[in-house]
């Protein structure tokens, strides 16, 4: 019988209730589920609503004022910026692409790493995946630079198209603003 999904919830007290150990939990131990990669659902004890990815957001923040951020303050700008963007969507399926593809790849060499020294040696494996990192870093970083000018050429090569799609589509519609191209209307000889 598949095990039932783990259901936490947040009381206007601002405290966290996990209902599978009976307990109240912090941040902290949410964080640990997420690294555990343990499958549950935070909600409103209220008024029910599901609050999941409010509280992940809030790991993430209190994560990135303390220690090394993950993002750049450029990098939060540009994200802030694609709200309300017609490609807002676009981009949050490519992000959640990327980084799948890059935990698959970090899950390949891990699973390398077991084959050739064993799974009870996870700090060799750790000392490996940074030694890894300190010579292929550079490489990596110049790799995912040309993968992401790649992406932003496509990109811009989409929009173009789309543009001249939707000229293309409208083009004998005259339109409130817009100048009809007299060269695709009919002349009086062939009306």
């Amino acid at each position: 019988m598949p095990e039932q999904l783990r259901l936490i919830k947040k009381y206007p007290n601002r405290r966290l209730y996990d209902t599978k150990t009976s307990a109240y939990i912090t941040l902290t131990d949410v964080k640990d589920l997420v690294l555990a990669r343990e499958i549950f659902n935070v909600v409103d004890a209220k008024t029910g609503e599901d609050i999941t990815r409010a509280i992940l957001l809030q790991i993430i923040l209190e994560e990135e004022a303390s220690g090394v951020p993950l993002f750049t303050a450029d990098l939060l700008a540009q994200m802030i910026r694609f709200y309300g963007h017609a490609m807002q969507g676009m981009l949050g399926k490519y992000l959640e692409t990327n980084i799948k593809s890059f935990v698959d790849f970090q899950k390949k060499l891990q699973e390398q790493s077991q084959s050739l020294y064993g799974e009870s040696n996870s700090q060799m494996q750790s000392d490996m995946w940074s030694q890894f990192m300190n010579f292929q870093g550079p490489a990596m970083q110049t790799m995912m630079s040309t993968y992401m000018e790649q992406s932003r050429k496509m990109l811009h090569q989409m929009q173009d198209q789309l543009k001249t799609q939707t000229r293309t589509l409208f083009n004998g519609i005259p339109l409130p603003g817009f100048p009809v191209d007299s060269s695709k209307q009919p002349h009086d000889s062939e009306k």
